[in-house]
């Protein structure tokens, strides 16, 4: 078995955490034992006197899964205050990332369940710090590199990009997954743009997860989140 997926977008709010989200309940519905992790949250709050990853979190109660388990600090080693790029977060608090702690983060993480779902901070190209970017973890992880990008006018250039560079860079592409960050009608751009990057970018489409307008992780586990993952985990393992 894969030990985990890379979870990757085109761009920041483009669904990575719903993504994450609706393999982490699909997975766990089917009894495997999955857990999220977050290697970097930015805009972290402070809640009962620990400072809580809201991307973690979302995850973790949509799949069910109590957010105060035992390696929470595994699953999220860097967490920072202000909402903004990591490298700025960390250069205000003096914490440098270390993409080598993350590694060992996960390898921990690895001892105690079967898969590991990563979600980065942005697309593959935030930086890290002054020499490092989202790409070189990515790399380092050496996971199977899921992309989340927007079904609609604009994504062909952010995900052809984006395509190309991780597949430059040696990653393993799993595939795309269009996600509808707000109620979408599916005409001839949409289809066209699908057609385009399978086809230009060489991947396979994993599937659309659509507008989830009820969408409600506070009553876990989210079937919404279930079907669609469902459906995305049954592409992968057809395109395997």
């Amino acid at each position: 078995m894969q030990p985990g997926l890379f979870i990757t977008g085109t761009d920041t709010d483009v669904g990575k955490t719903v993504l994450t989200s609706c393999l982490l309940a699909a997975m766990r519905h089917r009894g495997v034992n999955a857990v999220p992790m977050k290697p970097i949250q930015t805009g972290c709050e402070q809640i009962d006197g620990r400072l809580r990853a809201p991307d973690l979190d979302f995850c973790l109660r949509a799949a069910g899964m109590t957010g105060d388990i035992a390696p929470y600090d595994s699953m999220c080693p860097y967490r920072f205050v202000p909402a903004c790029s990591p490298h700025l977060a960390a250069r205000q608090a003096g914490t440098p990332i270390d993409t080598d702690r993350i590694t060992s983060e996960f390898e921990s993480l690895r001892r105690q369940f079967e898969i590991i779902l990563v979600e980065g901070a942005g697309g593959i190209l935030v930086p890290l710090g002054e020499e490092t970017m989202t790409i070189d973890l990515v790399k380092q992880l050496d996971l199977r590199v899921v992309v989340a990008t927007r079904p609609g006018l604009g994504t062909l250039n952010h995900t052809l990009l984006t395509l190309f560079y991780l597949r430059e860079h040696g990653a393993r592409i799993a595939g795309v997954v269009f996600m509808e960050t707000k109620p979408t009608t599916w005409g001839d751009i949409e289809c066209d743009n699908r057609a385009t990057i399978e086809s230009l970018g060489r991947v396979p489409i994993l599937g659309t997860v659509p507008y989830l307008h009820d969408l409600d992780p506070f009553s876990p586990p989210a079937k919404n989140l279930v079907s669609a993952g469902n459906a995305i985990l049954d592409a992968l393992e057809a395109s395997m």
